[in-house]
């Protein structure tokens, strides 16, 4: 006997298009516009799966969730919905739904669900009353940031370990606490540490703790970022910056569940969720001796990739819209965004994603005087800005290059070098490249060896053979 879909939506089209669909599929339907009609089949012990829309004329598909679970605990029910915020996906989540999908949707994906819904076997959660705080970390509708708004969803009642890779600017650290304020840690504390910023030599105390007299200045013992984020999140950034040494002591909490400070001898029960983050391809530091594969492997758990601004220029308008609130809540000026502007800002690759975004429009909103922000003026602060593609960022050095050697040959015209040219260019390259290479990466090795596409112990090598003067006490 075929099952039965419940399906409630206002839109006639939809429904129609859905009915048609599940029907092709060998599926009975039965198909209304309203929150009562449906509640009415439910009630009665109709249909064996529901579909419902969340915006109907009398009354919102969320709220309707935890009536039918209260009479009807084994029914699944799909959400879909126009309103695709990860608000909406977290609430019917939350709710009980089994699964949430934003319009517009591909309805074989849709038929799919369905069938899992109707097939897998499903335990009797247990209900929450937890209310969503009416905000929303994370802004966009498109197609890439609703498919991180179901990812979430479907973890924030697990402790299971994630890993954001996305580039700087992209809101690494907006998804890191939305796992955990929406979560079921969301009453214990959010802890974030940059293994970027910390000086390798500390990053053992700052993560671990240490006890008095561990060290040189251990005048006291001081509790870790582990202790210190006990029955919440522990948020590690830049979790490719992090030293060897770090990364050994990391494996462990997380196959042993416990910890030692440093200097230490009694095990620490580690009781907190690890969210970590990356801007690096962990994959190509593993090939570089310089990331532990089986520390990535326990840290790969649920991958999360967040999409660069440049390909989600849809949510230009809408992250707008927010910072210019959010300018104006701090007491500067408000502003109106022409429509020349706002497609200027679209054609726009925005190297520094959403953060640079956010600081355009502070800067608009605290420098200019007039009201209408015009294309005129969004030019003006791109213009100086604007990135060079890679292919034009190599063809410059090349010219760099080809021209200091054209302004050598025409000096030595009558005089070249017997021999040797060739390894004496590299040689008087290699230097100041490796030198300047340092000198921008403040001394840390393992980001000048990914910069310089070089194995570390390498560039360890051709320091010193090169007699490069080591930066000191630099992060």
């Amino acid at each position: 006997m075929a099952a039965t879909v419940l399906v409630a939506d206002d839109d006639g089209a939809i429904r129609t298009v859905v009915s048609q669909a599940l029907g092709r599929a060998g599926y009975e339907v039965r198909a209304t516009g309203n929150a009562a009609t449906l509640w009415r089949w439910v009630s009665d012990g109709d249909g064996d799966i529901v579909i419902t829309d969340v915006i109907m004329p009398d009354e919102n598909g969320l709220d309707l969730i935890p009536r039918i679970r209260g009479i009807r605990p084994e029914l699944r029910i799909i959400v879909m919905s126009a309103q695709n915020t990860l608000l909406t996906a977290v609430k019917a989540t939350e709710r009980g739904a089994f699964e949430y999908l934003p319009k517009p949707f591909d309805i074989n994906k849709l038929v799919d669900v369905v069938r899992r819904g109707l097939e897998t076997p499903r335990s009797i959660e247990e209900e929450t009353d937890a209310e969503v705080e009416e905000s929303l970390p994370l802004i966009g509708r498109s197609p890439a940031m609703q498919e991180i708004y179901r990812t979430l969803a479907r973890l924030m009642g697990t402790d299971l370990t994630v890993i954001i890779n996305g580039e700087s600017g992209t809101g690494k650290e907006l998804v890191a606490r939305a796992l955990h304020d929406y979560g079921k840690r969301k009453d214990g504390p959010f802890v974030a540490i940059n293994m970027a910023a910390i000086p390798r030599e500390l990053i053992e105390s700052e993560l671990f703790g240490h006890e008095k007299g561990a060290f040189t200045g251990a005048l006291a013992r001081k509790s870790g970022h582990f202790e210190q984020a006990e029955g919440g999140t522990l948020f590690l950034d830049e979790i490719g910056d992090m030293p060897p040494e770090a990364q050994t002591r990391l494996l462990r909490v997380l196959q042993e569940g416990e910890f030692t400070t440093v200097g230490g001898r009694t095990p620490i029960k580690a009781d907190a969720r690890i969210v970590a983050a990356t801007h690096h391809d962990l994959k190509q530091l593993i090939r570089q001796g310089l990331f532990r594969e089986d520390l990535y492997f326990r840290l790969n758990v649920v991958p999360i990739r967040l999409p660069p601004l440049r390909e989600r220029t849809e949510d230009i308008p809408e992250l707008v819209r927010s910072f210019l609130a959010k300018a104006a809540e701090e007491g500067l000026p408000w502003k109106v965004i022409d429509n020349a502007a706002m497609d200027r800002m679209k054609e726009y690759s925005w190297p520094g994603n959403v953060r640079e975004l956010e600081n355009l429009i502070r800067r608009l909103a605290a420098l200019y005087s007039q009201e209408v922000i015009t294309v005129e003026d969004i030019n003006a602060e791109l213009t100086n800005a604007s990135p060079e593609n890679a292919e034009d960022k190599e063809k410059g050095l090349s010219q760099t290059v080809e021209s200091l050697l054209s302004t050598y040959f025409s000096a030595h015209a009558d005089g070249l070098p017997a021999a040797g040219l060739y390894q004496r260019v590299l040689k008087e390259v290699e230097r100041p490249l490796i030198t300047l290479t340092l000198q921008a990466t403040h001394g840390n090795q393992i980001r000048a060896a990914e910069v310089l596409g070089l194995n570390r112990n390498t560039l360890r090598k051709k320091i010193r053979e090169l007699n490069i003067p080591i930066i000191r006490g630099v992060k």
